[in-house]
């Protein structure tokens, strides 16, 4: 299937966030007249597929066809966080200078559910489209059809990724949770190439691969991540908050966090914590 001859129309984005006030009800037997795709990012579920039963949780990508029944069953003592999509889309040709519209098309090769495994970039991806979507700016439709297309082909190579040395991945993950415990202070290339015992080079271009960030890139997204809560949790001053996160130049703390974020720290404390 060539996703760059298809045409998409999204229905509805959809998520839930983990430890979202929100009431839950298991509906019974559903069948869509679309497609759906549903990133689980936390809790636990079960869904029956064709009459199949599949435990799913953190990390479990569900995609739905039409016209096939299925039966979410969500633990109530512990829902499910999830983003999902809805849409449907037609193959477009061009043949002889003229446009030629295919509602017939093949499904997606992907298996109804399947438990993901580095999908850093993905739930990225995912994100993005749906917080588009939500908030609807001019041309948010457009963008959130590029967003799926991007969904779709990171998807494709998260399947790919599997047959990569499941080794290499193991350590990609020690040095994140490494990166999480120490983001109070520099990591070096060193630091993380002794750590995991991969040489620089191969570190580098396997962390790349696995995670669609530089090291670099990834430590300061968790860095900034960790920023949000902290001037969230309380009133520090902007030095104060960089001084927690190991940045001894307050004025590259900022200018990084607007780079990432889209506004300077002070801007993001007055729109959240003062509400303006």
């Amino acid at each position: 299937m060539n996703i760059e001859q298809l045409f998409f129309h999204i229905l509805y984005c959809n998520s839930r966030k983990p430890n979202e006030l929100r009431t839950f009800s298991n509906k019974g037997v559903r069948t869509l007249q679309h497609h759906e795709l549903i990133f689980i990012t936390g809790g636990k579920a079960e869904i029956t597929i064709d009459s199949k039963r599949h435990t799913i949780q953190e990390g479990v990508l569900i995609y739905l066809q039409p016209d096939v029944p299925h039966l979410i069953e969500i633990d109530l003592k512990n829902p499910i966080s999830f983003f999902s999509v809805h849409f449907s889309y037609v193959r477009i040709e061009q043949n002889d200078n003229a446009w030629t519209v295919d509602e017939d098309v093949e499904m997606f090769p992907l298996p109804a559910v399947q438990q993901l495994q580095d999908y850093y970039q993905l739930e990225e991806v995912f994100k993005h489209m749906v917080d588009t979507w939500y908030t609807k700016l001019p041309g948010y439709e457009f963008r959130t059809k590029s967003l799926l297309q991007q969904l779709i082909i990171a998807i494709g190579q998260n399947i790919k990724k599997r047959h990569r040395n499941y080794a290499t991945s193991l350590k990609v993950e020690k040095i994140i949770n490494y990166m999480n415990l120490h983001l109070h202070r520099k990591v070096t290339l060193t630091e993380l190439s002794e750590l995991v015992q991969l040489s620089a080079p191969y570190l580098t271009r396997a962390f790349k691969e696995i995670t669609g960030y530089s090291i670099i890139e990834f430590f300061n997204k968790l860095k900034m991540d960790k920023a949000k809560e902290i001037i969230l949790e309380g009133n520090n001053k902007v030095k104060e908050v960089a001084q927690l996160l190991g940045y001894t130049d307050e004025f590259y703390f900022s200018r990084l966090f607007k780079q990432l974020e889209g506004m300077s720290p002070s801007e993001f404390h007055s729109k959240n914590v003062h509400g303006v």
